[in-house]
């Protein structure tokens, strides 16, 4: 420490570069740590948001807000979630439905038991339908047949209709296309709806096809030919090859139907399907059913076929296997 001329202590004068020296600062006290069942634990480091005032909905700080008060969309981030999908499951196209495991045991002893039989004459085959029955509705009994034609060419597409002398255990919805004294002929014969112009305007403007076969004579032909693109998707065209064009007494042909006239065509595959009858009928009411359609098929050969014509005959119902049958 210097002394001046009077004789009082002052400091000495530092060196040129010589650092400062400072103070210490002073140590900030540590905030207690809050105790949560037995453990320290640090204070709290996530940030919240202010509270809104009553009457607001509080805005989050990650959506900025813009200048007319509502919140801007959340920027795209790489890491953002999948979008979850609505729609529901359901089943897939192509794609037969679960089966439970009582249902698939009962299956696999229906294929054993129909494998060990192979291919039976049409009343046992009738008989194993009716053993096979597990549905609780009335099932219908389908024939299948497989038919050696060339559908390409079109002398070899087999179509008709047949009446079974049994009927098909339903009721069918006949409309006439008719007019003058055939309109209460064919409401006399059991034909659920008859006429002409007002039948078909409500067809061409309102697309009405709530009856199951469509009869027409034909006189009638040249009007009822306006509806092709209505009735020709769904099967219900008045043609000639399928006998729905009445040439001949409209009462019978409004009978015929009514009791159980079939109606069939070859598919893509060259197959012929119908339905013949109920799980209810007699055994001997449905091979007299079955009988008559194979018959007619068999007529109804075209001229053009070689070889086998008919190569497979099955019968079915509504939920059971096909059983194959010799006749």
């Amino acid at each position: 420490m210097a002394k001046n001329k009077e004789g009082d202590a002052v400091e000495a004068p530092k060196p040129d570069g010589a650092a400062e020296k400072t103070t210490p600062k002073e140590k900030k006290p540590r905030e207690p740590k809050a105790k949560e069942g037995g453990k320290e634990k640090g204070p709290n480091k996530e940030k919240t948001s202010p509270t809104a005032p009553p009457g607001e909905k509080p805005v989050s700080d990650a959506t900025p807000s813009t200048g007319d008060g509502a919140a801007a969309p959340a920027a795209a981030t790489g890491s953002s979630a999948p979008p979850t999908s609505t729609k529901k499951k359901g089943r897939r196209p192509g794609i037969a439905p679960h089966r439970g495991k009582k249902l698939r045991n009962q299956m696999k002893n229906h294929e054993q038991k129909l494998s060990k039989e192979g291919i039976v004459p049409l009343k046992r085959a009738i008989t194993l339908l009716k053993q096979m029955k597990r549905a609780k509705f009335d099932e219908t009994i389908e024939v299948h047949m497989s038919l050696g034609v060339d559908i390409t060419q079109s002398d070899q597409i087999v179509r008709g209709t047949v009446s079974l002398p049994n009927g098909i255990g339903k009721s069918v919805r006949v409309l006439v296309f008719c007019q003058g004294d055939n309109v209460a002929r064919a409401k006399e014969a059991g034909a659920d709806f008859a006429g002409a112009d007002e039948i078909i305007e409500k067809i061409q403007k309102e697309g009405w096809t709530e009856f199951d076969v469509a009869l027409a004579t034909q006189d009638l032909m040249g009007k009822v030919s306006r509806l092709g693109k209505v009735l020709g998707p769904r099967g219900l065209m008045p043609t000639p090859k399928a006998g729905t064009v009445i040439t001949g007494d409209v009462a019978s042909s409004v009978r015929d139907f009514k009791a159980g006239k079939v109606e069939y065509r070859t598919d893509k595959g060259g197959n012929v399907h119908a339905g013949v009858g109920k799980m209810s009928f007699d055994e001997d009411k449905l091979v007299q059913n079955v009988t008559a359609f194979v018959e007619q098929i068999r007529a109804a050969k075209p001229a053009g076929v070689k070889g086998n014509y008919v190569k497979s005959i099955t019968v079915s119902a509504t939920m059971s296997p096909g059983i194959p049958v010799t006749m």
